[in-house]
């Protein structure tokens, strides 16, 4: 595969966010379980009307593949959540081949901004943007996993917590490995799922991290492989790869 990925993160933190929590008394853990849902759910949104893709991550914490989106599509999405909550939200942003480094970058222009739990904080917008000379139609690598026969193995056989447990340990293990072998960000996306940005790896380094997952927790996987220029286009050739594994009972399968 020759042309490498390049790849938008946008680092999403809400400001002050344990502070709040606690002040003037420690609010109750419903109220910000609301909060925190409803605050995903609008920006998967407002991120998604622009073909991104956000990820809840720790949910004071989200991160989203931003490839598309300028300095101006963000500061609008941070005006309305200002506009919607009781807290605010401040952006990094970075652009790279790795995924992992792009994170990087944007953490660490929020981190010289401040803690996240200094009051004086908020709001923050800094980052660099991958302008529309610069964007090719292989700039977004999305891999989207599945856990093969999850139902039949799982759902229907355990009680749901134990099923939970084996998912969570299938994630939790391709996570890892996806970013410190393959520079990648992987995320659990609720039933079987996990979706990772990727950089640009090939079939083999996919079929390696599907054995290494199966031998290390025992879990089996298959995978859809779509590249594009934005996340949204990327994720979807990869959700079609998906179906080509279920179809042809393959592991592996590139729409790139």
């Amino acid at each position: 595969m020759s042309a490498v990925t390049n790849t938008q993160v946008t680092l999403i933190q809400i400001d002050n966010y344990g502070p709040w929590t606690v002040t003037p008394e420690p609010r109750r853990e419903v109220d910000l379980q609301t909060l925190q849902s409803r605050l995903y759910a609008d920006l998967s949104q407002l991120f998604g009307n622009r073909d991104g893709y956000v990820f809840f991550s720790r949910f004071d914490n989200m991160i989203a593949v931003t490839n598309g989106l300028s300095t101006d599509a963000h500061a609008l999405i941070q005006e309305s959540v200002g506009n919607r909550y009781p807290v605010t939200i401040s952006l990094g942003v970075a652009v790279d081949s790795a995924p992992i480094d792009a994170l990087g970058r944007a953490t660490s222009r929020l981190q010289a901004a401040g803690s996240a739990q200094d009051r004086t904080r908020r709001e923050i917008l800094d980052g660099e943007i991958l302008e529309d000379a610069q964007r090719t139609h292989e700039d977004v690598q999305i891999a989207h996993f599945d856990v093969n026969n999850a139902t039949d193995e799982y759902t229907d056989r355990l009680n749901e917590f134990d099923t939970f447990i084996q998912i969570e340990q299938g994630y939790a293990e391709l996570m890892r490995y996806m970013r410190m072998a393959h520079d990648s960000l992987s995320f659990f996306v609720g039933g079987d799922n996990v979706i990772a940005v990727c950089s640009a790896i090939d079939r083999p380094a996919y079929e390696d991290a599907i054995d290494h997952v199966r031998s290390t927790v025992g879990v089996d996987l298959k995978v859809g492989v779509g590249r594009d220029r934005t996340a949204q286009a990327a994720g979807m050739a990869a959700k079609h790869a998906l179906e080509r594994c279920r179809e042809d009972g393959t592991d592996v399968e590139l729409d790139l």
